[in-house]
């Protein structure tokens, strides 16, 4: 944040340098200078240059980028916006099924596993060690290296 601070400074202070001058070259009296310069055609000769003088106004190419990566980013907003909506819509429904069910402290481990069936344990199929979680099980294998490492 700090750089694009110094930038903007740098910017507006650009800004108001051109700002402070005017859009057109001032006038000038060409005939005060004829009168007074002692050099024939002198005059007249920077008079064609000077009303010659066309300073180049660059050409504006990167608006259309600029449009471009508004529409990108308008876009990836609104997709960002409907993706919100279905999670919203989804935590909704999970606490409207959580809400129906019993609450914790009057549950049994029967009702635990009926509410949540992925967290239940298999006694009969695949009995476990407590507290049955993988790293305390007889047939763990430590996939890390630095578990395996010894250290």
């Amino acid at each position: 944040m700090g750089k694009f601070q110094a930038f903007r400074a740098k910017s507006d202070g650009y800004l108001r340098r051109m700002m402070a001058n005017p859009e057109e070259p001032p006038k000038l009296n060409w005939a005060f200078y004829k009168k007074y310069v002692p050099i024939p055609n002198m005059v007249d000769t920077f008079q064609k240059q000077y009303e010659a003088l066309k300073v180049p106004y660059p050409a504006d190419n990167v608006s259309t980028q600029i449009d471009a990566q508004e529409k990108e980013c308008n876009m990836a907003i609104e997709k960002f916006k409907i993706e919100s909506k279905k999670r919203i819509a989804e935590c909704k429904a999970e606490i409207e099924r959580l809400s129906g069910l019993l609450p914790y402290e009057q549950m049994t481990m029967e009702d635990y596993y009926d509410a949540h069936p992925e967290d239940q344990i298999d006694a009969l199929n695949k009995p476990t060690f407590w507290p049955h979680t993988p790293e305390e099980q007889l047939d763990y294998k430590a996939t890390d290296a630095h578990a395996s490492s010894g250290h």
